[in-house]
């Protein structure tokens, strides 16, 4: 038996980095909604996500005026780097400080560039809706959790992947939802869902079509552990009800949701089979009650 590398799927428990974990929520927020303001509108809102690189996350190019940027969360070298199409970079530390320290260097460092970007100053998703320019007692920053959570996050990408290549109908990228903090890849069945009634616009955008989306997510205050997650939208009946694999894997009531925790699977010999096997049958589950036509949009071979 081959025994999986400990270094490359590190523990995350939930309590130990509770408070980085919320300064990095804010500040992947802060750059998140420069996307969001200055990226042309997509379908489903993809025009706002951060994508995972080796070292962090990465907001890919944005135009702004006469000039292109991106914006780079470095989680190995504990910097931001901004770089544009002009060949000028521009980069800060990463370090335990508050949530408006950053914001208020973020915006100088955008500026001195020439890019000039007003965002919605409020949290998106959270519980504390302290504007990011007066928030103060967000600025914990543990280096060694933040590289943890980098390696488990690139391990998760690889994994959604793979899964992602083996459907040819739609299917949105493997990305970085900087909202709700997770990492998601959709499949989509061709159909349009039902009006959600009561629904806000962005909700209403993000689910316009009948949907089985998958992720990884480092968990929150409603469910302290970090898990794979998967869901059908609309949710046919029964569900719940249906098995899924791998034995460790569930639905979870209180989230609606299937869950499979990361605990369960990376001291496993083999992580990714695992998350695989665990994207596969609850897709399966979902397409099977709500009958899409599997046929015609999967890779056969």
């Amino acid at each position: 038996m081959t025994l999986v590398n400990p270094t490359e799927w590190p523990p995350l428990p939930f309590e130990e980095w509770e408070s980085t974990l919320d300064t990095l929520h804010m500040w992947t927020q802060i750059v998140g909604k420069t996307r969001m303001v200055l990226a042309p509108m997509q379908n489903h809102w993809w025009n706002v996500t951060l994508y995972v690189t080796p070292t962090g996350l990465t907001t890919s190019s944005i135009p702004c005026g006469e000039v292109t940027f991106e914006v780079e969360f470095d989680w190995s070298a504990h910097k931001l780097s901004v770089r544009t199409s002009h060949g000028v970079q521009h980069s800060f530390g990463l370090y335990p400080r508050s949530v408006a320290d950053f914001y208020h260097e973020y915006m100088a460092c955008l500026k001195s560039l020439g890019i000039e970007v007003k965002i919605d100053r409020r949290p998106m998703e959270f519980a504390d809706t302290t504007p990011f320019d007066e928030d103060q007692h967000h600025a914990a920053y543990d280096a060694a959790y933040v590289e943890k959570f980098r390696r488990a996050l690139v391990q998760a990408d690889r994994a959604l992947k793979i899964f992602r290549a083996r459907f040819t109908g739609k299917c949105s990228p493997v990305h970085f939802f900087w909202g709700s903090f997770d990492l998601a890849v959709t499949r989509f069945s061709g159909r349009l869902a039902p009006e959600r009634p009561g629904a806000d616009m962005v909700t209403r955008e993000a689910y316009s079509d009948e949907v089985s989306s998958c992720g990884f997510w480092p968990g929150d205050r409603r469910f302290k552990h970090a898990a794979f997650y998967a869901y059908s939208a609309p949710s046919p009946t029964g569900l719940d009800r249906e098995p899924v694999r791998p034995e460790a894997a569930s639905w979870d009531q209180q989230l609606g949701e299937f869950i499979l925790r990361y605990d369960d699977i990376r001291t496993q010999p083999s992580p990714e089979a695992l998350i695989l096997d665990f994207c596969q049958s609850t897709y399966e589950a979902g397409a099977k009650l709500a009958q899409w036509d599997r046929a015609a949009l999967e890779r056969h071979g």
